[in-house]
């Protein structure tokens, strides 16, 4: 550890050492500079309230982590829907890289309990600001990047954040009924109907059942809140199965 991370790192109670080394623990990550990921969950509040202090928020790593996830998604993107038009990945990246979605992503690895804020933003809430988690997001991948470079930061996405476009989080964005449609015309592969198999629960809260089916044999089923997002999961389940098989 290098002089700066260790008189960083003394001025951290014993309480915020553990969390943070905890965190490391669990997600099997361990910075070779400390001083990084301290900065990472450092908010601009806890340094205006030790000024004597050698501390630096996170601001920074932010705007470099933020570039660094929008390259790796459109990567991950691009190879995943070779069939996807240049406006629909441009329309799904800006779903995974929004605040609500960090906001998520940050919540699942508990970084609110992690960033270092001042005494004012904390008895405000700032610990749960969609804001703040959103930017201590991308300042850990920032400060991961510099820390251990790209395919470090490919794993840890890998782990925390592809298998959520993967299991259909951002459907709400995505078309797959039309993706569905182009690959079975470009097989050649017959004719596609959509059907509704069950509709469940109470008016308020109606959970629907559909069945994609090829030439009158289902090849993917989805559950949804309604009829179309049934559908549209149907059209994903069916993409996934067309991905196996090629």
């Amino acid at each position: 550890m290098n002089r700066r991370s260790d008189v960083r790192s003394k001025h951290l109670t014993a309480d915020q050492k553990r969390k943070i080394n905890q965190f490391q623990e669990m997600h099997e990550i361990s910075f070779h500079h400390k001083d990084l990921l301290y900065q990472a969950f450092t908010h601009s509040s806890y340094v205006n309230e030790h000024r004597s202090k050698p501390y630096e928020d996170n601001e920074r790593l932010e705007f470099l982590g933020d570039a660094v996830l929008e390259l790796m998604i459109s990567q991950f993107l691009f190879k995943k829907y070779p069939k996807m038009s240049e406006g629909q990945l441009t329309k799904l990246r800006a779903a995974v890289v929004c605040e609500p979605s960090l906001v998520r992503f940050a919540e699942k690895l508990s970084f609110g309990d992690l960033v270092l804020l001042g005494k004012g933003e904390e008895l405000t809430g700032g610990r749960r600001r969609p804001a703040l988690l959103a930017d201590a997001f991308e300042s850990f991948i920032g400060a991961l990047y510099l820390d251990q470079g790209i395919e470090t930061v490919e794993i840890f996405l890998q782990k925390h954040v592809y298998p959520s476009i993967s299991e259909g989080a951002f459907s709400h964005v995505m078309d797959y009924k039309s993706q569905l449609q182009e690959i079975v015309q470009q097989k050649g592969a017959g004719i596609l109907e959509y059907e509704i198999l069950e509709e469940n629960g109470p008016a308020h809260h109606r959970e629907f059942v559909a069945s994609v089916n090829l030439n009158g044999d289902s090849i993917g089923k989805g559950l949804g809140r309604s009829k179309k997002e049934a559908e549209q999961q149907a059209a994903r389940k069916a993409i996934e199965t067309f991905e196996k098989m090629t």
